[in-house]
């Protein structure tokens, strides 16, 4: 206790399950922010993973297609996973099959970074799917070294060749305007 004191430091119980006691002096105030601040790091990297939902209609139209899709895979390339919604009204629910190509459609758009969680099944009024981010494709795409696919040496080493060559392209020349 002297010692601390004279330091300006604090004497802390390390371990009172040994014996004799383990003590040691410190600043406690320092001590308990830098643990507040690995803790605040830990959480920081721990992903939280959510389930996004994208709504789509029957009678979609491909250019709002195509913004829902791209934000589907936003979604996807945060992690989170995506439920598909396809909203049925009237007459429109005696043809699931119109649900199911959109559902498919979807799927294949996005099928690079995600797969299919829960495959399309008719619940009420609506058609749903889940779509889950696939993990090995996103390594690809960063370029992860175990990921990447082999790229084909024979057909870069043609292309190389053929333009070692020399080719002459067999394109008309224009005519001049007089």
């Amino acid at each position: 206790m002297s010692i601390a004191r004279q330091l300006d430091l604090d004497l802390v119980e390390v371990a009172a399950e040994a014996n004799p006691p383990v003590c040691r002096v410190m600043d406690y105030n320092r001590f308990k922010y830098e643990a507040a601040q690995r803790a605040k790091e830990s959480r920081r990297k721990a992903t939280t993973t959510g389930i996004k939902e994208m709504k789509y209609r029957p009678k979609i139209g491909s250019g709002d297609f195509d913004t829902k899709t791209r934000q589907v895979a936003r979604f996807l390339g945060e992690g989170h996973k995506v439920k598909i919604t396809i909203m049925f009204r009237g007459r429109e629910m005696s043809h699931p099959e119109l649900g199911k190509r959109i559902l498919d459609h979807v799927a294949e758009t996005v099928g690079a970074v995600a797969k299919v969680e829960a495959a399309p099944k008719l619940d009420g009024r609506n058609m749903i799917m889940v779509l889950a981010p696939d993990r090995r494709a996103q390594q690809v795409k960063k370029g992860d070294p175990n990921g990447t696919p082999p790229q084909d040496e024979g057909a870069a080493g043609a292309v190389a060749t053929a333009e070692d060559a020399g080719a002459v392209s067999t394109a008309p020349a224009t005519a001049e305007p007089s």
